[in-house]
């Protein structure tokens, strides 16, 4: 599987869970939720930003 299609998959799965925390939003759980989800999403696309290694 490439390295690309595990970064798209990171970020899809961070913006579902992004999604389902902001519609828990007023709670503290919802804002923990959200956090948790954006932070996949950053972290997803600085996955795509790093250079790839080639064997």
């Amino acid at each position: 599987m490439k390295s690309t299609t595990i970064s798209w998959t990171v970020i899809a799965v961070g913006a579902a869970v992004s999604a389902v925390g902001y519609s828990l939003l007023p709670a503290n759980f919802g804002a923990g939720v959200l956090g948790f989800g954006l932070a996949h999403i950053v972290l997803g696309a600085l996955d795509l930003l790093r250079p790839q290694i080639r064997q």
